[in-house]
């Protein structure tokens, strides 16, 4: 004799049934889709970035000289070293003797150190200083208040 099926097997087989069938709906549905040609797959780039579905105009495109293609990053003008800047003192760590100042004339924060400071300095105190390359970029030196 065959033992009665349990509520709880007959739930799991029908949970199979229903992922059979799911599984075979996806099949036949990726089987229909198989129909679309190459054409409808492709996307095109226009000049300004979008992707479109339609070609580019090949009459409209302009020649690129190869040399005025930048690869890189252009860098940085140089500064020059020598020159005196007026900045403010952004961030000042008395305990452990460094900070930055802000270049008025610019965004760009440098790094100091309390030895390179030739009067006593705190925050938001206006400075004269110049600039002197460090291992980390560029470092304000030869700090002095604007009195």
């Amino acid at each position: 004799m065959a033992k009665p099926i349990s509520s709880t097997k007959r739930d799991n087989e029908k949970k199979k049934q229903s992922k059979r069938l799911e599984k075979q709906k996806r099949k036949e549905l990726r089987k229909s889709d198989k129909g679309k040609g190459f054409d409808d797959m492709i996307a095109y780039v226009d000049e300004n970035g979008l992707i479109i579905t339609t070609p580019p105009d090949m009459e409209e495109k302009t020649e690129i000289d190869i040399e005025d293609i930048m690869i890189s990053t252009p860098s940085k003008e140089k500064i020059a070293e020598s020159s005196t800047l007026k900045g403010r003192i952004e961030h000042f760590n008395e305990s452990k003797g460094y900070g930055f100042v802000k270049d008025l004339n610019s965004v760009e924060k440098y790094f100091f150190h309390i030895s390179n400071c030739q009067d006593k300095i705190k925050e938001g105190n206006i400075v004269f200083f110049e600039l002197e390359r460090g291992s980390k970029g560029m470092n304000a030196v030869n700090i002095k208040i604007d009195k």
